[in-house]
C-alpha cells in the first residue's frame, strides 16, 4: 500500500509541474522551417537556335512537366497572337468547371454582343443556349469566336469582366510579356503575348487540364443549332491539321489574322513526356505545321524524362515535441521530373532523404517537414517535399496524464 501511494504521489507531483510548463509556455511557433519553392520553367535553353532552322518570326519547345525550355527564338517578343489566345479561354473554362462554379451540362445563352462576333465563328445566335460542352468543342475544334465570348460571359458576366481575369491569370503563370484586349484573338491594339507566354499557358492547360485533348484532338464533329427558326446541324472541322499526321499529338491550337500571320501551340505526348511547340508569326500555315513539327521531332528525339513519386522508399518519421503522438510519419507530395538530354543516363540520379530533427504541435497534414535532394554526377537537380502524411494535435492535460501513466506503469 504504501509503494502504491509513493508512486501516486510522484505521478502527481509529474502532472503538476508539467502542468506549470505548459502555464509558462504563452507563446509555441510551429517550426517548419524548411521551405522549398521548386522553379517549374528554366528559360535556358538546351539547343542553339542553329541546330533547328525556323523561319517564324518567334519559336519555343517547351517540356511539360518540368517547364525546361529545349528550344527558343525570339521568345519574349511581343506578337499579336490571333486565335491562340483561346489557349487562356480555355484554362479559365477548365479552371471554372474545376472548381465547381460551372458544369458541362450547365446552359449557356448567347447574347447579342456574342452573336455578333465577326471572324472564325459558329454562327450562333441571340437567346439561342448550348451546354458548356458543347461551346469547349466549339472553341477548341472551330475556334469560334462566339462560343468564347458567350462563355466570358457566362463566367465573368461581361466579356470585359473575363478579359481581367485572362490578365490576372497570365500574371500568375509568369506570362511577362502578355496583354489581352479579347478574348478571341481578333487584331486589336494592345492585344499581344509572346511565344514564351503562349508555351506557358500551353503547359498550364494540358498539365492540369490534359482532358481537353479530348476536345482538341477531334478533327471533325457537328452540334445541333436550336433557335425560334427550328434545329439544324453545324459541322465542326478541326484547323490543326497535325492531329491527323503526328504520332502523339494531344492539340492544341491554331491561330491566322492578317497581322498575326500564321501562329500554333502544338503539344504531343510520347514515353511520359509531354512537348510543347509554339510557332508564331509564320510565313504561311504550311510553314507553321513543318516548323512545329521540326521543334516535336528534335525533342522526342534528343530528350527523356525521368520522373520519381518516391515510390519505394522509407521516410523516417518526424519527433513532434508538445503533440498528442510523439512522432508523425511523413510522404512525398508531389512528383520530381527532370529532362534528361542524349547522353545522360538516369540511373546515374542519387537522392538524400533529410527531414527536420523536431517539429513542435500542432502540425497540420501536408505541412513541410523534410525533402528529398536529386543529384546527377554529384550536382543537385532539384528537390521535392516531404510533409506530414496525418495531423498532430496540441498535447493537453489528458495527453499528459496518459503519457506519464506509461511512463511510470
Amino acid at each position: 500500500m504504501k509503494h502504491f501511494i509513493k508512486r501516486y504521489v510522484k505521478v502527481a507531483l509529474a502532472l503538476s509541474f508539467t502542468c506549470v510548463l505548459l502555464l509558462m509556455s504563452c507563446m509555441e511557433v510551429f517550426a517548419s522551417t524548411i521551405q522549398y519553392e521548386i522553379s517549374n520553367t528554366d528559360v535556358t535553353p538546351i539547343a542553339n537556335e542553329s541546330e533547328i532552322d525556323i523561319t517564324a518570326q518567334a519559336a519555343v519547345l517547351m517540356e511539360g512537366s518540368t517547364g525546361k525550355v529545349i528550344y527558343s527564338k525570339n521568345a519574349n517578343q511581343e506578337l499579336r497572337p490571333a486565335s491562340i489566345t483561346k489557349i487562356m479561354t480555355l484554362l479559365l473554362i477548365f479552371e471554372a468547371i474545376e472548381s465547381g462554379q460551372i458544369t458541362l451540362t450547365d446552359s449557356v445563352p448567347v447574347s447579342e454582343h456574342a452573336a455578333s462576333m465577326g471572324g472564325s465563328q459558329v454562327y450562333l445566335e441571340p437567346f439561342e443556349t448550348q451546354d458548356v460542352n458543347t461551346m469547349i468543342k466549339c472553341i477548341s475544334i472551330a475556334s469560334a469566336n462566339d462560343a468564347s465570348v458567350a462563355m466570358a460571359e457566362l463566367i465573368a458576366g461581361s466579356e470585359e469582366a473575363f478579359v481581367k481575369k485572362m490578365n490576372e491569370r497570365a500574371k500568375e503563370l509568369g506570362m511577362m510579356n502578355t496583354n489581352f484586349v479579347n478574348c478571341y484573338g481578333l487584331d486589336t491594339d494592345n492585344h499581344y503575348t509572346s511565344a514564351m507566354d503562349v508555351a506557358l499557358m500551353s503547359k498550364e492547360l494540358i498539365m492540369n487540364h490534359p482532358q481537353i485533348s479530348n476536345y482538341s484532338t477531334v478533327w471533325m464533329d457537328t452540334f445541333i443549332h436550336t433557335t425560334k427558326k427550328g434545329q439544324s446541324e453545324f459541322g465542326l472541322t478541326n484547323t490543326n491539321k497535325l492531329i491527323k499526321s503526328y504520332q502523339g499529338i494531344t492539340g492544341l491550337k491554331t491561330g491566322s489574322t492578317g497581322l498575326a500571320k500564321y501562329c500554333l501551340s502544338a503539344t504531343a505526348r510520347r514515353d511520359n513526356m509531354d512537348l510543347i511547340a509554339v510557332v508564331m508569326a509564320a510565313p504561311d500555315t504550311k510553314t507553321r505545321f513543318a516548323e512545329a513539327t521540326k521543334l516535336l521531332n528534335y525533342g522526342f528525339a534528343n530528350c527523356s524524362i525521368y520522373k520519381d513519386t518516391g515510390e519505394g522508399l522509407v521516410f523516417p518519421n518526424v519527433f513532434v515535441k508538445k503533440g498528442d503522438i510523439d512522432e508523425v510519419p511523413t510522404k512525398v507530395n508531389g512528383t520530381f521530373s527532370y529532362l534528361c538530354t542524349n547522353g545522360m543516363n538516369p540511373a546515374d540520379i542519387t537522392k538524400d532523404i533529410k527531414v527536420m530533427p523536431e517539429c513542435i504541435a500542432p502540425i497540420k497534414e501536408n505541412d513541410v517537414v523534410g525533402q528529398i535532394t536529386y543529384y546527377y554526377n554529384g550536382n543537385e537537380i532539384g528537390t521535392l517535399p516531404l510533409v506530414a502524411s496525418s495531423p498532430v494535435g496540441k498535447a493537453g492535460y489528458v495527453d499528459y496524464f496518459m503519457k506519464l501513466i506509461f511512463k511510470y506503469f
